[in-house]
């Protein structure tokens, strides 16, 4: 017998769900970690562009005129609608097709 190995018997069970259960620990707050590096990386270079970039604001027309069923400006109202669909769906503004448009 080689003295100063262990063998499978001088190994506590406890010891060995000890030393598991701390690296899964570290390895879970190590990746903790790189994730708030991550966060705080993209955080500092997304501000720097849209600092940069402000969008001008659009300027107010004024309300829909319906006279007789029908409404003056149609293709602007359309436009803005299918515009706020878009940015709310995440799609792109030529995806959405307008089928019909009436007034509730």
């Amino acid at each position: 017998m080689v003295k100063g190995l262990f063998l499978a018997s001088d190994v506590h069970w406890a010891l060995v769900c000890l030393i598991g259960v701390a690296v899964v620990f570290v390895g879970l707050a190590v990746i903790i970690g790189l994730v708030e590096l991550m966060n705080l990386v993209t955080t500092r270079t997304g501000s720097k562009k849209k600092a940069t970039a402000p969008a001008p604001a659009p300027a107010a027309s004024a309300p829909a005129q319906v006279t007789d069923g029908v409404i003056e400006n149609r293709d602007e109202i359309v436009a803005a609608v299918c515009a706020a669909v878009a940015e709310e769906n995440g799609t792109d503004i030529s995806a959405i097709r307008v089928v019909s448009f009436k007034k509730i």
